[in-house]
């Protein structure tokens, strides 16, 4: 019998996993958790083997959660669970320990088996999030965004002009277009509408909706 923890802040996404996954007969979720916290003080007690980890919530994101179970004396393994494939977010959690990463559109019969496939200590990748990671290793090396070249690009994000980007930072306004130009070179776009898009496709700027 392997041994499920259910973490997402969703209760309803919760309740359908627990619904789905017990309809297996080599499958029992022990816990449900709604965040990276709450997973971390009840895995010592319930002692899962399999950790279905959701990515982005509150208190504690699962990326944080991967590594601190990962860390512990005898870890659970962590199968990443999330709608959400950029490549940072695949990167931060396969560095974190995950196991496995894998879609919420994944069919039941596909998750399932990467349950047990995880539980046997297998590495599962949903196919999208395998192509992602290919690619990234066959890429050539290209320079990071600074901290502040990314802080920039999330106000350009927002609407904001160079001036008011200056004023929110404190920073001069010359000093905004020498961070955008940087940002331009390194990302290898020409304006800000394309900075902004491939910045959000790398994971690094938020768009909302």
């Amino acid at each position: 019998m392997i041994r499920l923890l259910v973490v997402d802040d969703h209760p309803v996404v919760r309740a359908g996993m627990v619904a789905v996954l017990g309809e297996e007969a080599d499958l029992e979720v022990v816990g449900e958790a709604a965040n990276g916290a709450e997973a971390l003080a009840v895995v010592p007690r319930l002692e899962p083997d399999v950790v279905l980890m959701d990515l982005r919530m509150p208190v504690m994101d699962g990326t944080e959660a991967t590594a601190r179970l990962r860390a512990l004396p005898q870890p659970p393994q962590v199968l990443v669970l999330t709608t959400y494939d950029t490549d940072a977010d695949i990167v931060r959690a396969v560095e974190a320990g995950a196991r496995g990463y894998l879609l919420k559109d994944t069919p039941t019969a596909l998750l399932t088996d990467a349950i047990r496939r995880a539980a046997r200590g297998e590495t599962v990748l949903a196919p999208p999030v395998a192509a992602r990671l290919a690619d990234r290793l066959r890429a050539p090396a290209v320079p990071e965004l600074t901290a502040r070249e990314v802080q920039v690009l999330g106000l350009v994000a927002r609407g904001l002009s160079n001036a008011e980007i200056g004023r929110e930072l404190f920073i001069g306004e010359a000093t905004v277009k020498t961070h955008l130009l940087r940002a331009f070179a390194k990302l290898g776009v020409q304006d800000r509408t394309a900075a902004v898009t491939e910045a959000h496709r790398r994971g690094l700027v938020d768009l909302g909706g």
